[in-house]
């Protein structure tokens, strides 16, 4: 039997060429070591600022597309106002220029020279003015207005009771609510006292039908 000697501790083996250091295990190396977050609190932020500017570059961004996208439509409403308005100016020159060709049609048909061949030519000639928007007015018996009608000839008549034409002497023309050339008119206005006649008149007629003046 083998006696233990007193005094002595049994130590590891200790590999040939190593230190007693190398033998003694080393406190705390079987405890996971974790890193300290340095730095984590700025980077943090840092991203924070970088995600604020980013959202307001967008916002700037879309601010700027929804501008442009006004500006566009404006230009597109204001180029599609255009191009009528020069369609309207082109045809209204057009039915200018032949006026007087329509008007040399109404004659020769007032007269019952529109007959034959220039009767089919000349009703053709008016559809197609027609069709383009050409409208004639000017009728005896209305109202003068000033902006439509040019008085060229002027009378006083018993029988009216405002300003009225009494003769057109040439039919005028307009496209739409444009007037390209106002109907040329005779017109009359009431002759002077005879309102005041017929006040007069009514006035007896109503005392007539009353009985007249109560007797005392």
């Amino acid at each position: 039997m083998t006696e233990e000697t007193p005094g002595f501790e049994e130590k590891p083996d200790v590999p040939s060429g190593a230190t007693p250091e190398d033998a003694e295990p080393k406190a705390g190396s079987s405890a996971a070591e974790e890193p300290a977050p340095a730095g984590d609190a700025n980077q943090t932020a840092a991203l924070v600022a970088q995600l604020d500017q980013a959202r307001k570059a967008l916002d700037e961004r879309t601010a700027d597309l929804q501008r442009l996208q006004a500006e566009f439509q404006n230009y597109r409403r204001r180029v599609e106002r255009d191009r009528i308005a020069v369609k309207e100016i082109a045809v209204a020159n057009l039915l200018t220029e032949l006026l007087p060709v329509l008007d040399d049609i109404g004659r020769a048909r007032e007269h019952g020279e529109l007959v034959g061949g220039f009767k089919s030519v000349a009703e053709s000639l008016e559809t197609v003015a027609a069709k383009m928007g050409l409208q004639q007015f000017g009728k005896e018996g209305e109202p003068f207005d000033p902006t439509i009608h040019e008085a060229l000839m002027h009378s006083y008549a018993p029988d009216v009771t405002e300003t009225t034409c009494v003769a057109i002497l040439q039919p005028g023309y307009r496209i739409g609510e444009r007037t390209i050339r106002p109907a040329r008119v005779a017109v009359a206005e009431p002759q002077p006292g005879a309102q005041a006649v017929k006040a007069d008149e009514a006035e007896a007629g109503d005392d007539k039908e009353s009985g007249g003046p109560d007797e005392g």
